[in-house]
């Protein structure tokens, strides 16, 4: 008889690692539902770049927070999830299509009229497709089984690589996790090692178990076999795929600034990652992260100069616009172009957590770039520069001197904000509203 796929088959006492590896308790969940109505993602594109998990995982995230692209991305991942043996997610999707259909009333009508004629559930490819799915896990158990008797280390490492490569395909990820990572027990070679450490890490951020992700991506980059491919085509490879797989686990976990760095290192020419990001991700995320963390040197000398990276923005002309008005310090330029593109980035479900928290972040080192050189600035010139009234204005500085993110004090009645020190000398000086009165004199002079 064909063995069942059981979520516990083939489970074992607890290994001296962690392998029934959980989404870990992080910041990386929406506070609040929310729904994106204005979206100017083509999806036939979007989900062009993705395989795998990251491509059904995107598309259910997109359906699920808006409403115009729903039916649409839930049939493209009906579609899709046929061709693995997930019968448990196809149930799921389709479930889905059809609440979606039924709710299609409230759609225009250009939407609604294109969503009839959803496909009926296909009880007989859910019945084969497990039937399969048995016959095939009884077939690698028994391989591995027999490789084990016969103490052939290669062969025993190959059966746990085909058995996760199964569980994955099925959808379960807690024993596909646990297949990976016995393989290491086996591994002959530093690069069997670091193929390892990549399925564990594909797994791990499936799971969204982010500190899994770092550990295997540090035991990855220690091995030999990095040293010794690092300036070859394979090895450029294998890195990017660290870089990028390090640069999603720190994004994660609110470290946005270690995130930038991690994706500033990324190979354009040997991104090739489709199991979990793009190359349009790579250069979003570290665009982002960079403009949220860094400071103005290290934006010149790290992006804006980054031969490499120059080319993963050549895939978002929208963002590198927005670095260059960013240092250019024209903001209002740079935060309309910033506004033009949040509901696109709503819908990535990796970003989407961190919207808001990047954005406060880039305008507040904005205001802080922008009177940065100056002793003392009119805000009502402040106010017009970043398109907003002198009272929120007035806020925003007060909430910022009281971060400790600038020295300053505020002059309410005649609306002027009084720097205690200059921060950044590379700022240029020229500015048109700059205002000088005897405070600004005698704390000049104080600094001289």
């Amino acid at each position: 008889m064909p063995l069942p796929i059981q979520p516990g088959f083939l489970q074992v006492g607890i290994e001296p690692m962690q392998v029934d590896a959980q989404p870990e308790e992080n910041d990386n969940v929406e506070e609040d539902r929310y729904v994106v109505e204005n979206t100017t993602l083509d999806l036939e594109q979007y989900a062009a770049q993705y395989s795998g998990l990251a491509k059904l995982n995107r598309l259910l995230f997109i359906a699920d927070h808006c409403p115009m692209l729903r039916v649409e991305a839930l049939r493209m991942a009906l579609a899709y999830v046929m061709n693995t043996y997930n019968t448990s997610l196809y149930q799921q999707i389709h479930r889905k299509l059809q609440e979606a259909v039924t709710s299609s009333s409230s759609l225009p009508d250009a939407v609604a009229g294109a969503i009839h004629n959803v496909p009926s559930l296909d009880t007989q490819w859910i019945e084969t497709t497990s039937k399969k799915a048995a016959l095939k896990l009884e077939k690698l158990d028994t391989d591995l089984k027999n490789y084990k008797s016969n103490s052939i280390k290669e062969s025993i490492r190959r059966g746990h690589d085909d058995l996760g490569d199964h569980y994955l395909d099925y959808g379960d990820l807690s024993n596909a996790l646990k297949c990976y990572s016995r393989a290491r027990d086996y591994c002959t070679s530093p690069k069997h090692v670091v193929n390892m450490c990549l399925n564990v890490i594909k797994v791990s951020v499936y799971l969204q178990n982010w500190s899994h992700v770092q550990s295997y991506v540090n035991k990855a980059e220690s091995t030999p076999e990095m040293a010794e491919q690092h300036g070859k085509d394979g090895g450029q490879i294998v890195l990017t795929k660290l870089k990028c797989a390090a640069g999603l686990a720190d994004l994660a976990t609110k470290k946005y600034k270690s995130a930038a760095k991690y994706f500033l290192q990324a190979n354009f020419d040997y991104c090739d990652f489709p199991e979990l990001l793009s190359p349009c991700n790579v250069a979003t995320y570290g665009a982002l992260c960079a403009l949220a963390s860094f400071d103005r040197q290290e934006l010149q000398k790290n992006v804006i100069s980054s031969s490499s990276f120059k080319l993963f923005l050549e895939l978002e002309p929208q963002l590198r616009d927005i670095i260059h008005k960013f240092y250019e310090s024209k903001y209002a330029s740079c935060l309309k172009l910033l506004g033009e593109i949040k509901d696109n980035l709503l819908l990535d479900m990796y970003l989407a957590p961190h919207v808001n928290v990047l954005y406060t972040q880039i305008r507040n080192r904005a205001l802080c770039q922008y009177f940065s050189p100056y002793l003392s600035a009119d805000m009502r010139k402040m106010a017009e520069a970043f398109n907003t009234t002198v009272p929120a204005l007035e806020d925003e500085i007060m909430q910022l001197i009281l971060d400790g993110q600038v020295n300053a004090r505020i002059d309410s009645h005649n609306k002027v904000r009084y720097s205690l020190y200059v921060k950044d000398k590379s700022m240029p000086t020229n500015y048109h509203n700059v205002v000088q009165d005897p405070l600004c004199v005698k704390v000049k002079s104080m600094h001289a």
